[in-house]
């Protein structure tokens, strides 16, 4: 153990790398299609298969598979857990090549399920693209097996590295079928798509393999592990359609907006989900074995004292990601994508949206770090409750306000869903465990607020020194000047004030440390 790295540290860094290609991925493809037709059949296309590898795939197989793996690896049952990893590959490789072929087979009527408001042209280049993309989905919930045998024996840097390929494959694909011609180009970045989730699944299984063991395939579902496994995936696939149907609700209800609407949805939602996962996911995922093994032990206060270092290395974090995304989003936005078919104006609506969905990225952050919780006690049904009420809230805020704010409106009902799913799940936890912060911890929290708040005003001081006259529609080396100087000031003096006011996370800058032990 002592010569792995932190395990939210592994996370985080293997986030950030799968994120910095995927940023490349997101630059290339607005600049090749912007806000066009062709944007919006991929990002619909592309959504729908996604909606599978949420629904059955990393989160959920983990929420279900880590806390019984883990507890027979706690215990030195490694025969037990390694016939249960053949157990569960079995039969998620019957699953994911059933999904795949239906998916293909049901194409057209998914299609029209969620585009009920887009024309015909879309439609039909995005039933083609759902053709080609949706055998991604099966390779995608076979890679979640080997994200959960290899974050159970605590290697985490490779899982969540992997996606790197899938983000390089799509650049490949469009660099290569460009110089060759290929017409329509969105064809050739679906097919480039597919083959980056299948790659995804190789480079993960010979490691997964050998942790593992020498387990054998099977379909049986007798033994009670098994049983149990299958028990927690069922409430936790519910758990997470119901994060699904919100973002379903938020593409049938853009798909009823101007044309472009779609494209705007996936570039901000690329840009917000960067913290989310780079601090959050990391944080949670890290920290799902360690509270399983707790969990196993009734070590009610270690739990409870791993969920507020949690959370106090998510607000260090994700509020000053929160405060640049509003306040400087638009220089983000215009450095990272404005070039090619990618307009100024394409620019402002996705830092409006961008802003809209930063009121809610604390709670979104948070969220999975505390149904953690639920699920480490093998409790995946309370989660469940909790998000089909801030569905219903999410959705009905954002059908009321996408008229007037246009794709705003949707995101604004995704962070007020968000804090409502967070105040649930913080007022359940602190009924089973007692509660989960004092004095000490909201000391915290007023401390990294202030911090940011100081970061903010020396940021906006320098931004109105470099950017007197101009705006986001100067050119790329300018942008490039004022994002990185306006964004530097801002993180150095944020490090600095946390530093004097003694809000630095435990471990110093390393704010990982704590969540994994």
């Amino acid at each position: 153990m002592g010569r792995q790295p932190r395990p939210a540290l592994a996370v985080g860094a293997g986030i950030f790398l799968s994120r910095l290609a995927g940023f490349g991925r997101d630059v290339a493809i607005a600049a090749f299609f912007g806000t066009s037709v062709a944007a919006d059949a991929y990002v619909a296309a592309l959504r729908i298969p996604n909606v599978i590898r949420n629904l059955l795939g990393e989160g959920t197989l983990s929420a279900s598979f880590i806390p019984v793996y883990s507890g027979l690896l706690g215990r030195q049952a490694n025969a037990d857990a390694r016939r249960l990893a053949g157990n569960v590959l079995g039969l998620l490789l019957v699953l994911a090549a059933a999904l795949s072929g239906l998916g293909v087979l049901l194409a057209p009527w998914l299609t029209r399920i969620l585009l009920p408001g887009s024309d015909r042209l879309t439609v039909d280049l995005a039933t083609r693209l759902v053709r080609i993309l949706f055998p991604m989905a099966g390779f995608m919930i076979l890679a979640a097996w080997c994200l959960g045998v290899l974050n159970s024996h605590r290697r985490f840097f490779l899982t969540f590295a992997a996606p790197t390929v899938w983000n390089l494959s799509q650049i490949a694909g469009l660099l290569i079928a460009w110089r060759l011609g290929w017409e329509p180009l969105v064809l050739a970045l679906a097919w480039a798509t597919m083959i980056g989730g299948a790659l995804q699944f190789v480079v993960q299984l010979p490691a997964a393999r050998r942790l593992a063991g020498g387990f054998r395939l099977s379909l049986s579902t007798d033994w009670s592990p098994v049983r149990r496994v299958i028990a927690n995936f069922g409430p936790v696939v519910l758990g997470a359609g119901v994060a699904q149907v919100s973002s379903i609700l938020d593409t049938v209800l853009a798909s009823f907006l101007a044309s472009g609407a779609l494209a705007t949805l996936y570039y901000t939602q690329r840009l917000y989900f960067l913290p989310l996962s780079l601090f959050g996911i990391a944080v949670s995922a890290s920290a799902l074995p360690e509270l399983s093994r707790e969990a196993e032990r009734d070590a009610v206060d270690a739990l409870r004292r791993r969920l507020a270092r949690g959370f106090r290395n998510i607000i260090f974090t994700v509020l000053p990601s929160a405060v640049v995304f509003i306040l400087f989003g638009d220089w983000i936005v215009a450095t990272l994508l404005q070039r090619g078919d990618f307009i100024v104006e394409d620019t402002t609506l996705v830092h409006a949206t961008l802003a809209a969905y930063s009121i809610g990225l604390v709670a979104a952050s948070s969220i999975k770090l505390f149904a953690s919780g639920f699920h480490a006690m093998l409790d995946t049904r309370t989660p469940v409750r909790y998000a089909a009420v801030s569905l219903g809230v999410g959705a009905c805020v954002g059908a009321a306000l996408m008229w007037p704010l246009y794709v705003p409106g949707l995101a604004v009902g995704a962070a007020l869903g968000s804090w409502c799913y967070l105040a649930l799940l913080w007022r359940g936890l602190g009924r089973r465990i007692g509660p989960l912060f004092g004095w000490p911890d909201l000391g915290y929290v007023a401390r990294v607020s202030v911090a940011c708040l100081i970061a903010m005003c020396a940021a906006v001081a320098l931004e109105s020194w470099l950017s007197p006259s101009v705006g986001v529609e100067t050119p790329l080396g300018s942008r490039l000047a004022v994002t990185a100087g306006t964004l530097g000031a801002f993180g150095v003096v944020y490090l600095l004030a946390a530093w004097l006011l003694k809000a630095l996370p435990a471990g110093g800058l390393s704010v990982w440390k704590t969540t994994s032990g």
